[in-house]
């Protein structure tokens, strides 16, 4: 292994001795079909593995707040969420559902600017959904363009405004539960300069009991054109959510279509307060014709406040760092193009985070925490390095590729335990302060791809790796540092096809792959030595197969001699999934459970979705969407699943363009779920099966393990009104 990392690093020298770049280029075609196919292609030439889009057009289907509905349209990718708008969970290719709370082993950008912090944790409860404009997934390991992470990439894209001028926007949206959504928004562009500064506000009652959610943004987005070879972007962004939280409910209420919520939530006020400032400033630089570099420096600081069921928590969670990227692209000769990107991810994490246990004792006073030698005051200094290169050698008159990429990374972590100074607290008779530093992993992409026509065929393999967090890192019960707990690493061998057919009105993509995980992290129950109540720490449980298939089609038929209808867009993804625990092994004292062979937790073995939309000559359209999710387990022995279930959404609308298309009108109404169907946002799976939260209104022994979904229709209308000045 060592002499294959090392000759990819002479490979990457070499190249950029005689290497120069610009973006992978696509041959000149007039695309007829979706609008999403020119960016798609684009992204999956250049990442050399299976990525799938979403434009503006697919996450305006429903409502972009429930982003789980746009997303969860694309093959090999499921969003669970445990509140209606917020704690989003993002599932790729069935890794990333072993945490409760947030997104873990999945990396997630905004822009340039990572959203993922350098723990390796995601929080999504306080993105402006209704500013993005596209979202590229990036399925399975991509760690030698973009760092750790073994589920994949996700980035979400915001663009300042396109058209000359100055314009305004409003958007207001009603609905089911009270929802009230408003969104206004100042767009500026001439030949320099491109900005926009919104406004958004979004609240609802929700759809359970305690399922409140209030949300505001100001986001401000400018592109500046320095010089004829200098730009800038600066991203701004201000941000207030508060999401109320129900809790789990048992099995038996969830298929009755009983929601009373989870009375060891409800008694405390159990929510998410969540203030947050982001800022990110963006410097490229076409430093010669083939030439540039893009370095983007980034800060984030968030407040969090968190009532759960068992504990309050308050912390403040600053992080910041640089993503720096290199282009150097070089015609060797008539027939060898030559294209490296090289660079650099800087992140540092400084988290103060103080814990309070709740007593779940006294039901007059549920706020009652126990004494603060049970409590927690830890000052984290969490750092992440991420040094990577990728190069593409291309034989034009084959239009053959051959892609190579190697990434170096590193995580450490400090906890500083700010209880433990001499004196402070009396009995407090431990200090649970520790450092943790993991070796650099070298992780390598390999593939080879041939375009032909309109068509591109890629075969590529790709590690990855995903570090234990720094939570995750030391066992508090035992007060000691978790020192045998090693990272998961990836391996995943993907074939994957893309194109377009009859004069690109019909496009596929279509992808095999055998992703191997070693060392899967999972949260295991132990016994404690000293007596009391058992505890909860984190192993290496052994490995993990995720082996599958994906398939997206779409086809757009324009009915040009037709006085009805202007276009039919029917399309369809669907996921075939094979995903099983190999050498996988958990501990409960001194007795050991083999789960060799059962499938893995939390993940449906076939999902799909269809659609067909419709748009009239006059400016009406329609568009329609049904989803299905199989049955899941939610045990390692795989004895107890959860059945799967069908989701049909609806949207009907009006668009229209006024007075010498200065006045741009989208009228419409929607419907989620319009069959009534029962159904899950959210499952506490693996270990965590069973459980159960002192001070429920379940009995002993009867688990509460889900998140309901809206188990009725519920509606939402909506104007868009947009005016050039």
């Amino acid at each position: 292994m060592k002499k294959t990392l090392s000759l990819l690093f002479v490979l990457c020298t070499t190249a950029l001795l005689t290497a120069q770049e610009e973006p992978v280029t696509l041959q000149p075609v007039q695309i007829k079909g979706r609008k999403k196919n020119t960016k798609e292609l684009y992204e999956f030439k250049r990442h050399a593995q299976s990525v799938e889009v979403l434009n503006n057009d697919d996450l305006n289907r429903n409502n972009p707040a429930f982003i789980e509905q746009s997303l969860n349209t694309m093959s090999g990718v499921q969003v669970d969420k445990r509140t209606q708008l917020g704690g989003q969970r993002i599932v790729v290719r069935g890794y990333g559902n072993d945490q409760k709370f947030n997104n873990w082993g999945i990396k997630i950008y905004y822009n340039n600017m990572p959203l993922t912090t350098a723990d390796g944790t995601t929080i999504l409860d306080d993105v402006d959904f209704s500013i993005v404009d596209n979202i590229e997934v990036i399925k399975g390991p991509a760690s030698s363009q973009y760092g750790a992470g073994v589920g994949g990439t996700v980035r979400l894209y915001v663009k300042t405004p396109a058209e000359e001028g100055l314009s305004i926007e409003q958007k207001t949206t009603l609905g089911s539960f009270k929802l009230f959504q408003s969104s206004s928004q100042i767009n500026y562009k001439n030949n320099k300069t491109s900005m926009f500064l919104n406004y958004g506000h979004l609240e609802s009652n929700g759809y359970r009991l305690h399922g409140a959610s209030l949300k505001n943004f100001v986001s401000y987005m400018g592109d500046f054109a320095l010089s004829d070879h200098e730009k800038m972007s600066l991203f701004l962004g201000y941000n207030k959510s508060y999401e109320q939280v129900a809790g789990q409910i048992s099995y038996a209420d969830y298929y009755a279509g009983i929601d009373y919520g989870n009375s060891a939530y409800l008694k405390k006020n159990a929510g998410n307060d969540l203030l947050s400032t982001r800022v990110g400033v963006s410097y490229e630089n076409q430093f010669a014709n083939h030439f540039k570099n893009n370095t983007t420096v980034f800060y984030y600081s968030a407040d969090f406040t968190r009532i759960a069921a068992g504990a309050y928590e308050v912390s403040k969670n600053p992080n910041y760092g640089v993503r720096s990227v290199f282009s150097y692209t070089k015609d060797l000769n008539a027939n060898y193009k030559n294209e490296l990107r090289f660079g650099t991810e800087l992140q540092q994490s400084t988290s103060l985070i103080s814990n309070y246990r709740f007593t779940g004792t006294d039901d007059n006073n549920p706020l009652q925490v126990s004494n603060i030698a049970k409590a927690s005051y830890f000052n984290y200094t969490n750092n992440q390095f991420s040094f990577f290169a990728e190069d593409r050698l291309e034989y034009q008159p084959y239009q053959l590729a051959f892609v190579v990429g190697l990434s170096a990374n590193k995580i450490k972590f400090n906890r500083q335990d700010l209880l433990a100074l001499p004196g402070l607290i009396t009995d407090y008779n431990k200090d649970l302060s520790f450092s943790k530093s993991f070796n650099m992993t070298y992780n390598p992409h390999i593939a080879v791809q041939k375009t032909y026509k309109n068509q591109i065929v890629n075969l590529s393999y790709s590690y990855g790796y995903n570090a234990p967090t720094a939570a995750t890192s030391f066992i508090s019960a035992t007060h000691q540092t978790n020192d045998g707990l090693a990272p998961e690493k990836a391996r995943m061998l993907d074939l994957s096809v893309h194109g377009l057919l009859f004069d690109t009105h019909f496009d596929y993509q279509v992808a095999v792959y055998d992703m191997q995980i070693q060392n899967k992290l999972t949260q295991l129950s132990a016994i404690n030595p000293q007596g009391g109540a058992a505890y909860t720490y984190w192993a290496n449980t052994g490995n993990q197969q995720n082996r599958g298939m994906e398939l997206s089609l779409g086809y757009v038929y324009e009915a040009k001699n037709n006085s009805l209808f202007k276009t039919i867009q029917p399309f369809a993804s669907c996921s075939i999934n094979d995903f099983r625990y190999q050498n996988f092994q958990t501990q409960l004292g001194s007795s050991f459970t083999d789960y060799k062979g059962q499938l893995v937790v939390g993940v449906p073995n076939s999902k799909y979705t269809m659609g067909l939309d419709f748009k009239f000559q006059k400016g009406f359209y329609l568009q329609n969407t049904f989803h299905r999710v199989g049955n899941v387990y939610t045990d390692f022995a795989n004895t107890h699943s959860v059945k799967g279930f069908e989701q049909f959404n609806a949207k009907l609308g009006y668009q229209k363009e006024f007075m010498n298309k200065k006045l741009t009108l989208d009228i419409y109404v929607a419907g989620n779920n319009l069959t009534n169907q029962i159904n899950y946002t959210f499952l506490f799976l693996g270990n965590s099966i069973n459980d159960s939260d002192t001070g429920s209104n379940y009995p002993a022994g009867v688990a509460t393990d889900v998140n309901p979904g809206a188990a009725k229709a519920y509606y939402f209308g909506g104007i868009h009104i947009k005016y050039a000045l």
